[in-house]
C-alpha cells in the first residue's frame, strides 16, 4: 500500500470533520467502553454537527455475479467515507486489509479506522485510489 500526504487523500475536509467528531467523543467518554457505545455517541456527534451519515448500511456482496452475502460497515459518512470503529491494542494489517475490502465492495475511495482503546485516539486513513468517484 502506497503512503500519501494528508492533502492527497480524497475528501480530506470531510475526514477532518469526522476526526474532530471522534476526538470530541473520545474526550467525553474516554477509553474503556464497548465499540458500539462509541459508534452510538459518534452518531449523536455527527447529527449535532449536521454531518450526513448512515449507520450499519447493508451492501450486497457478489462473486462472479452471484450473491454470496452482505457487508455491513459501521458508518458511511456523506456517502463518501467509510468509518470503522475499533477498540483494539493496535491496528493490524488485517484491519487495513478489511478496510480495503470494504472500499472495494462499496466502490468508495477512502476509509477511516478509529481506535478508542487508548488515552490518545488512534486514526488511520486507508485509501483505495484505484477507485474513481
Amino acid at each position: 500500500m502506497k503512503s500519501f500526504d494528508e492533502g492527497q487523500y480524497p475528501h480530506s475536509d470531510l475526514t477532518s470533520e469526522i476526526i474532530a467528531s471522534a476526538q470530541a467523543v473520545h474526550a467525553e467518554l474516554r477509553p474503556g467502553l464497548a465499540e458500539v457505545l462509541y459508534e452510538r455517541a459518534l452518531c449523536i456527534e455527527f447529527a449535532e454537527r449536521s454531518i450526513d451519515f448512515a449507520q450499519q448500511t447493508v451492501f450486497a456482496v457478489n462473486y462472479k455475479s452471484r450473491y454470496i452475502g452482505e457487508l455491513i460497515p459501521d458508518l458511511i459518512v456523506d456517502g463518501r467515507v467509510i468509518v470503522d470503529l475499533k477498540v483494539v491494542e493496535a491496528f493490524s494489517d488485517t484491519h487495513v486489509a478489511q478496510m480495503l475490502g470494504y472500499l472495494n465492495i462499496t466502490g468508495l475511495q477512502i476509509g477511516l479506522l478509529i481506535n478508542f482503546k487508548h488515552a490518545k485516539l488512534q486514526i488511520k486513513r486507508v485509501a483505495n485510489l484505484r477507485r474513481q468517484p
